[in-house]
């Protein structure tokens, strides 16, 4: 009986990490659904980029656009750190999502 308790408490700790480590996978996806998801920062609103970028709400989705419309197009994804309040980690985050 002991050695049947020592399995099962071994069986169902191997699945809960590997239910642990599928869900963290699945979380870091940029897919849904099979759709990469990608948003040209040169072109899109500020609902698009608020809800496309990780990290970029509404104060830097528009932050973003009206950095655009005072200095002209982004040249590279690297661009988007001049805008105030978006650091290289924001970049980095989304840098996959980013397309010019």
């Amino acid at each position: 009986m002991k050695r049947i308790l020592t399995l099962l408490s071994t069986l169902m700790l191997t699945l809960t990490l590997f239910s642990a480590s599928v869900v963290a996978e699945v979380t870091k996806s940029d897919t849904h659904e099979g759709i990469e998801i990608t948003v040209n920062i040169n072109q899109a609103g500020a609902e698009e980029l608020k809800t496309l970028l990780v990290g970029v709400g509404e104060s830097k989705a528009q932050a973003i656009i009206d950095y655009r419309n005072a200095n002209g197009k982004f040249v590279k994804a690297d661009d988007l750190t001049k805008v105030k309040g978006i650091g290289d980690k924001l970049v980095e985050k989304n840098r996959d999502r980013i397309i010019l």
